[in-house]
Order: structure tokens, then sequence, then C-alpha cells
């Protein structure tokens, strides 16, 4: 199963929608895109689970990502970083069968691939203090971001 080539076509998906404003039936979108990327069958349903997931929370992951992202407004960063940032999100703070550190490598190496030369960094200074907010929580007890 490749989780790799699923993110990007997640990514791909939630940058579409993003760029539209369409709210459709996300699994035809999918599914093209997952076809695009020649994503083996096995690994859609991984695809569909996180734009589902990311689409359905994304009001949340939103405020989330703009309280930690001192400095930069969701509107200001570049769609693939916003888009990436929120697929991410949705990874570290509703599914708990990834590890964050995972996560973070696979947004910074798919940031190499389809963001900017600064992306990647970008990426990981953001998505470290997302970890870092769902660790204290942990340790607080505090769950005031629901995980699945």
């Amino acid at each position: 199963m490749s989780r790799r080539l699923a993110r990007e076509t997640a990514l791909q998906v939630l940058f579409q929608l993003d760029m539209t404003g369409e709210n459709q039936d996300l699994k035809p979108t999918i599914h093209k895109w997952a076809e695009e990327f020649a994503v083996p069958e096995g690994s859609i349903p991984f695809a569909e689970e996180l734009v589902e997931g990311t689409w359905t929370h994304k009001e949340v992951i939103d405020e989330n990502l703009e309280k930690l992202s001192e400095g930069w407004s969701l509107s200001r960063m570049a769609n693939v970083d916003r888009n990436l940032l929120r697929l991410a999100s949705y990874e570290i703070l509703f599914r708990e069968d990834i590890p964050g550190r995972v996560t973070i490598n696979e947004a910074i190496e798919i940031a190499k691939r389809y963001g900017s030369e600064e992306s990647g960094k970008f990426i990981n200074g953001i998505l470290d203090k997302v970890v870092e907010s769902v660790n204290k929580r942990d340790e607080k007890g505090n769950d005031t971001l629901p995980r699945n």
C-alpha cells in the first residue's frame, strides 16, 4: 500500500476543492486523481479517509492553524502549503493510528515536491506546533479537539 501516493492524491483533491469552492461528492474526484497518480487500489480508501476527514473537520483545523501559525493567516499562505497543512493537521489531530513524526516527515517530503523552496521548513515549523499542542492537550487531559 502506498500511503505517500494516497497523501499526494488527497492533496490534489483538497487543492482543487479549495480553489474551486466546490462542495460535491468527493469520491469521483478522489478516484480521478488516484487514477492520474496510479495509486494502487488498496491505497484509495486511505486517500478517501484523508480527504473526507480533512474536509469534514476543515473549520476546526483552520482555527487551530490560525492560532499556531504566528504572523501568517491561512489566506496569505501558498495554496499548496495551506492544503498540505490542513491534510497533515487532520492526521495529527484526528488520527491516533499515525504518529505525528511520521505525518510531519511525509508532509515535508510532499512539500519539497509540490511546494516552493521554503515550503518544507514552513510546513515543519507549523506542524511541530500542531504536534506540541496535541501533546500538551493530552498531558493536561484537555480534549478541546476531538480525536476519532
